[in-house]
């Protein structure tokens, strides 16, 4: 999956420190993030002391920073490109920085007295100077659903969206759910299908949507469909022998599939 860079290692500490020659500099719009013209990222040696520097996080010696460049002669690399962008640990490091940069565009006045916000110094957050509001990045939990029955898996299109591929039961958790209610809410909501034996898979940060993903395999008590036309445009069981999952190991949902296609579940 996309954060799995090992063995470079990701430190997220919060602790903020003036940039090095070799630091990587991301500068970020809603088109995407400025790089180089071949596509590399660029350093700080190569953009100097003009600028504001945020710092984010490290990955093996190398450090991530947020700055608003003015560089002519660069490109700009759409942020659905990280997730193919090579070496890997770099792709998953600028979509990281997305994440944050996209969190602290939102967080520039407090929410409560509109006051301009400033960056606190001992914790990766934000405070309001003047009634003392703080804010930390946000992260949203949402689960993705392997739902069983017999030999095979339910697999669905979303409606209105332009990606095409197989997917799985996903969804948002609600206020004052626990996350294993949540996959009985989205399940029944979307395919009204009622499930038994949830089974905890394992864990993703996404930072495209600025969620954690929380992965399950349940079983359906029965295979009668109600498709939710709203969510969904498609919705059918797939067996062993069905092209499901696609060339893109990024992401859970495709790691869960393949799980299912191996015969690797286990409820």
């Amino acid at each position: 999956m996309i954060q799995d860079i090992y063995p470079h290692i990701y430190r997220n500490e919060y602790k903020p420190h003036d940039p090095g020659e070799d630091d990587i500099v991301f500068s970020f719009s809603e088109e995407g993030l400025l790089a180089k013209q071949d596509g590399s990222f660029f350093r700080y040696r190569d953009t100097g002391p003009a600028y504001l520097y945020t710092y984010l996080f490290t990955i093996d010696q190398t450090s991530f920073f947020l700055a608003d460049l003015s560089v002519s002669g660069g490109c700009v690399l759409p942020v659905r490109s990280f997730r193919a962008y090579t070496p890997k640990h770099l792709g998953f490091a600028a979509v990281t920085g997305w994440q944050l940069w996209k969190w602290y565009r939102s967080s520039r006045y407090c929410g409560v007295c509109g006051t301009r916000m400033k960056q606190d110094l001992k914790e990766r957050a934000m405070y309001c100077p003047s009634c003392g509001e703080k804010v930390y990045p946000k992260i949203m939990p949402a689960v993705i659903v392997g739902v069983l029955y017999e030999d095979k898996i339910l697999v669905t299109k979303y409606a209105g969206r332009a990606y095409s591929h197989y997917a799985l039961i996903a969804g948002f958790a609600e206020i004052g759910e626990t996350i294993e209610e949540t996959v009985r809410r989205e399940v029944k909501e979307e395919a009204g299908l009622d499930v038994t034996d949830i089974v905890y898979y394992k864990s993703q940060p996404w930072s495209f949507s600025s969620t954690l993903l929380f992965g399950f395999f349940c079983r359906a008590i029965s295979p009668e469909i109600k498709l939710d036309e709203t969510e969904l445009k498609e919705a059918h069981w797939a067996s062993r022998d069905e092209e499901i999952a696609g060339a893109d190991g990024t992401s859970l949902t495709s790691e869960m599939m393949r799980c299912f296609l191996k015969g690797n579940i286990k409820l």
